[in-house]
């Protein structure tokens, strides 16, 4: 979508860990902004989610993955960043992602989170059981 335009954003297929629930609840907070209806989520983790030629669920559990609405698959820092440009509240985040040199630093950010990511996830659901709210396990 361009600066300045009018019309609203092309949907964009959102492909995410439901069974995750710092995954989950991330996706949430994108849900409830996204009053454009520019969202399109498709939880990997559901059994009706077989995937297609494009992506299966072994990489999509794996790795944040986007599909534009012209066709183009994105995945890590540069997925997150159209989602931000689409979602209202969020699109400052895309505008500080356009700064020279920020989209690498956001994929090598990201990358370090996916390695340590189980761990962060153990802790958040144990905050999540100790403040009373549900939590699903995450792989």
């Amino acid at each position: 979508m361009k600066s300045g335009s009018q019309d609203a954003p092309a949907p964009l297929t959102l492909f995410y860990d439901g069974s995750c629930p710092l995954c989950a609840t991330e996706v949430g907070y994108y849900k409830r902004s996204d009053t454009c209806q520019a969202l399109i989520l498709v939880d990997v983790s559901s059994e009706q989610f077989s995937g297609d030629e494009r992506i299966n669920r072994r990489e999509a559990m794996a790795r944040f993955h986007i599909r534009l609405a012209e066709g183009q698959q994105l995945s890590g820092a540069p997925a997150f960043v159209e989602v931000w440009r689409v979602v209202p509240g969020w699109r400052w985040l895309a505008r500080l992602a356009d700064l020279p040199g920020a989209l690498p630093v956001l994929e090598a950010c990201y990358r370090i989170f996916l390695n340590l990511r189980p761990l962060i996830v153990r802790g958040f659901a144990g905050y999540q059981r100790l403040s009373g709210k549900s939590s699903a396990r995450c792989p």
